[in-house]
C-alpha cells in the first residue's frame, strides 16, 4: 500500500485528491468542521492549481510517478511469490475495495491477506491512517479472510542494506555532504503518538533516550535509519544531515526545514550535495519535483555547485528481496 496520486493533471482531478487526503483527519488533525472550512474553502482552491502545475513537471507518458512505480513494484515482488500480489492507494485509485476484490478472485477460498505498508517509518499521517483505513474498509465489506500487517521496518537490516547500496553508487566522486531529508509532520503530531504521554518533546534528546514511545515516534524513527545508514557506509559524521522537508502550514513541524538548510549549506561550505529521500520508497512529487527540481535550484541559487538527488528504491532488487524476506515472516 502506497500513499496515492491524483488520476490526472487536471485541476479537477487534483482537487479531488487533495480533498480526499487533507480531508483525513490524521494528516489535518483539528476539529472536523474547521477542517472541512480551512481545506474546501482555503487551502484546497489556491492548491489544486499550483499542484497541478507540479505534478506536470514529473508527469510520464504512463501516468503518475509514484503509481507508475508502484506498478512495477508490483511486477517485481510477484515474480518472488505464487501468490497473487495486488497494489492499493490510501488515496485515490486503486482503492483498498478493488484490491481485495482482486484477490478474492483469484483466490476464492482466500483465508488471510498480508499487508505490506510502503513507509518504513511509523507516523499518525502516513503508515496509521494507512493500516487503519485498510481495516476499516475490510470491516466495512465484511470480508471472511483476515488482515495482517508488516510492522514499519526503519531498522530492518535487510532495509539498510537496501538503502544503503542505494546510496553508495553517488558517493564514489567527490562530495561535501550527504543531507537525508525525510517528510516533515508537525509536532504535535509526534505529541499526540507518544503511547506514554510523557516523553516525546519533553527534552532536547528524548529521541536517544530508551523509551517505549519509540515504537510509535516518527522522529526517532528517522534518526535511526539515518545512523544506521550513515554507520553501513562508513561516513564521518560532519559528511552528513538530517532534515525535514514538506512542511503545510504555520505551525511548528520537525526541524531543521529542508528548504532553509538548501539556501544556507553553500555559505557554510557545501558546494557538491547529495540528497536521499528515505521516507519514501516510491518517487513522486515531494522527490522529483520538490527536491530534484525546486530544491537543486534553491540550493544552486545560493551557491552551490552540484546538487544530486538518490533516486527512491522504487524496484531496486535489494528492497525487493526485503519486501519478500519480510513478508515471509508472516506467511
Amino acid at each position: 500500500m502506497n500513499l496515492g496520486s491524483p488520476d490526472s493533471t487536471s485541476v479537477k482531478d487534483v482537487r479531488k485528491y487533495l480533498n480526499e487526503f487533507l480531508m483525513d483527519g490524521k494528516v489535518i488533525d483539528i476539529p472536523f468542521l474547521i477542517r472541512t472550512f480551512l481545506v474546501k474553502g482555503i487551502i484546497v482552491p489556491f492548491r489544486a492549481p499550483k499542484s497541478a502545475e507540479a505534478y506536470k513537471t514529473v508527469w510520464t507518458n504512463e501516468g503518475s510517478p509514484l503509481i507508475v512505480l508502484t506498478k512495477k513494484l508490483q511486477q517485481s515482488v510477484q515474480q518472488q511469490f505464487e501468490i497473487p500480489v495486488e497494489i492499493a492507494m490510501r488515496y485515490g485509485n486503486p482503492d483498498p475495495k478493488s484490491a481485495f476484490d482482486s484477490v478474492l478472485q483469484q483466490v476464492p477460498g482466500l483465508e488471510e491477506v498480508i499487508l505490506f505498508p510502503l513507509y518504513p517509518h511509523y507516523a499518525m499521517s502516513s503508515y496509521e491512517t494507512a493500516v487503519e483505513h485498510m481495516y476499516t474498509v475490510h470491516k466495512k465489506q465484511g470480508y471472511s479472510f483476515t488482515l495482517t500487517t508488516v510492522d514499519p521496518y526503519y531498522n530492518d537490516a535487510d532495509y539498510i542494506n537496501a538503502l544503503t547500496e542505494s546510496i553508495r553508487p553517488y558517493i564514489q566522486d567527490d562530495f561535501d555532504k550527504l543531507l537525508f531529508s525525510y517528510h516533515g509532520v508537525p509536532e504535535r503530531h509526534i505529541k499526540k503518538g507518544d503511547i506514554t504521554g510523557s516523553h516525546c518533546l519533553v527534552t532536547a534528546d528524548c529521541c536517544n533516550v530508551s523509551s517505549e514511545a519509540h515504537r510509535q515516534c516518527y522522529r526517532h524513527q528517522t534518526f535511526v535509519t539515518t545512523a544506521l545508514t550513515v554507520n553501513a557506509l562508513g561516513l564521518p559524521k560532519e559528511k552528513t544531515e538530517q532534515t525535514f522537508q514538506s512542511r503545510l502550514g504555520r505551525d511548528q513541524w520537525l526541524t531543521p526545514y529542508t528548504a532553509k538548510r538548501l539556501t544556507e549549506l553553500p555559505a557554510e561550505g557545501v558546494k557538491k550535495l547529495v540528497v536521499v529521500c528515505p521516507a519514501f520508497v516510491s518517487d513522486c512529487l515531494e522527490t522529483l519535483e520538490e527536491i530534484a527540481e525546486q530544491g537543486k535550484h534553491s540550493f544552486l541559487e545560493a551557491g552551490g555547485e552540484s546538487f544530486t538527488m538518490v533516486p527512491c528504491l522504487n524496484s531496486n532488487v535489494l528492497w525487493v528481496n526485503t519486501i519478500k524476506k519480510l513478508t515471509e515472516k508472516h506467511l
